[in-house]
């Protein structure tokens, strides 16, 4: 493999399905990584993702597989580098079949493509399962389910690894466990070391939204100010043998790695820092030191953990139905009394001549629009945009919000302008903790 020695450099290529593409291709030429992770899922992403295989057996996976695959392969194939992701979603033995096919396309005779299946439980789950954070069962939704995806461990990677797969390609595959397992198999850390479990979890933690420690969505000006943005890149981890690690990025990219970019991330979506639980370890950040170590490096360490849960989270995707979203413009003298005369109209007409009762809001952006429970505004504007969302199981309802909308432009109020609307599937997502005992993970190797 690549990399430098006394560390191992884990990359990230992605920090979420639609993340940008031409950073990557940069860490893959110039990063001298080990291992470059691309964490594509995301709860709804799965869920949308098996609406489109029930659709077409042949999708269910990322939608910009091809197009990553085609400009990573041959660089991380130059350098050593092995790719890891769960681009796969609802999918992944699809996904492992086209990255073979484009690997066969671009030359790349012999490339070894891991697909790891093993993580939907749709058929296992009854839907008299509770639900984890609420009262009730999958049954008291109400909703037909589209899918159940149980979250992977790095003990379902490492055999993929073990074969000297060159791309390692799954479905719901923890964001953690992607740079926790390569970390495993190259220090030899065992599943009862559980502090380097923990350890490897934090800089998995750390490293798997890409830019958000970068200083990407970090960035605030006049607040928290972030050069180059625009050319931002991707996080690059060198992890020690003792877990220890330092978190930077390529010389020349924008953005920027500090200690308060890190300290965001660290407390990103972790509920107690004591216990963050992920399929391989009780991770204990609340003891971690960060330090500086140089200029875009920042060190970390004193991770621990305990005992790995009993039980695996499970996503259970819903179809929820349709969700219609329409808006139209005011511009000039009094624009804003105008917006909320046809935000007016429009909120009558649906729910009194229509009869609709489904969820709705609508907005005047440019009025305090987002604050939706301040309950009053205060400036006038000369620009604003009525802005219609509604969430329904009935198609009709979702076609009739955008007609009404649309009738603004002659129906008034004056000078409404610009009506764009769309009506798109609707998913919602629940979860459920199964015994680990119901989820067998698989490996299967495919060969350009």
């Amino acid at each position: 493999m690549a990399g430098l020695p006394g560390v191992f450099r884990i990359g990230t290529g992605a920090g979420f399905s639609s993340d940008r593409l031409d950073p990557a291709v940069d860490l893959a030429k110039r990063g001298r990584l080990d291992v470059m992770v691309l964490e594509c899922l995301g709860e709804r992403t799965v869920a949308f993702a098996h609406r489109d295989r029930l659709a077409d057996p042949r999708r269910g996976y990322n939608s910009l597989l091809e197009r990553r695959m085609l400009a990573l392969l041959p660089p991380c194939r130059a350098s050593g580098t092995q790719i890891i992701s769960n681009m796969g979603a609802a999918n992944p033995r699809a996904a492992a079949e086209r990255t073979r096919d484009i690997a066969r396309k671009l030359g790349l005779i012999g490339l070894k493509i891991a697909c790891i299946e093993g993580d939907d439980v749709t058929n296992t789950v009854p839907d008299t399962h509770p639900l984890m954070d609420e009262p009730g069962t999958l049954a008291h939704i109400g909703r037909p389910i589209v899918g159940m995806n149980a979250y992977l461990g790095a003990d379902a990677i490492l055999p993929a690894i073990e074969a000297k797969a060159d791309v390692i390609i799954g479905g719901r595959l923890a964001d953690p466990s992607m740079y926790l397992a390569p970390l495993m198999h190259r220090y030899g850390w065992k599943n009862s070391e559980t502090a380097l479990l923990g350890a490897g979890s934090l800089v998995g933690h750390l490293m798997e939204c890409g830019m958000q420690i970068t200083g990407g969505y970090f960035a605030d000006p006049g607040v928290k100010d972030v050069p180059g943005l625009d050319q931002c890149g991707y996080p690059i981890a060198e992890v020690a043998a003792d877990g220890s690690a330092v978190i930077t990025k390529l010389p020349g990219t924008g953005g920027r790695v500090s200690e308060a970019t890190v300290k965001e991330q660290l407390l990103y979506e972790v509920h107690d820092p004591a216990a963050y639980l992920t399929p391989d370890v009780t991770a204990d950040f609340s003891r971690v030191t960060i330090a500086a170590d140089g200029e875009d490096r920042v060190g970390v360490a004193n991770a621990g953990g305990r005992a790995r849960p009993d039980k695996l989270k499970v996503t259970v995707g819903f179809d929820a139905g349709f969700h219609a979203e329409a808006g139209i413009s005011y511009a000039g003298p009094f624009a804003g009394a105008r917006g909320k005369l046809a935000a007016a109209i429009v909120s009558a007409r649906l729910t009194e001549t229509h009869g609709i009762k489904s969820p709705c809001r609508v907005d005047v952006i440019g009025l305090n629009s987002l604050f939706a429970t301040a309950g009053a505004t205060q400036d006038e504007s000369r620009d604003v945009r009525l802005h219609v969302a509604l969430r329904t199981v009935e198609r009709e309802e979702a076609e009739t919000t955008l007609w009404e909308v649309e009738s603004l432009l002659c129906c008034g109020p004056a000078g409404g302008g610009g009506f764009r609307g769309a009506i798109t599937p609707a998913v919602m997502t629940k979860s459920v903790l199964i015994d680990r005992s119901l989820v067998k993970p698989t490996v299967e190797m495919f060969v350009a």
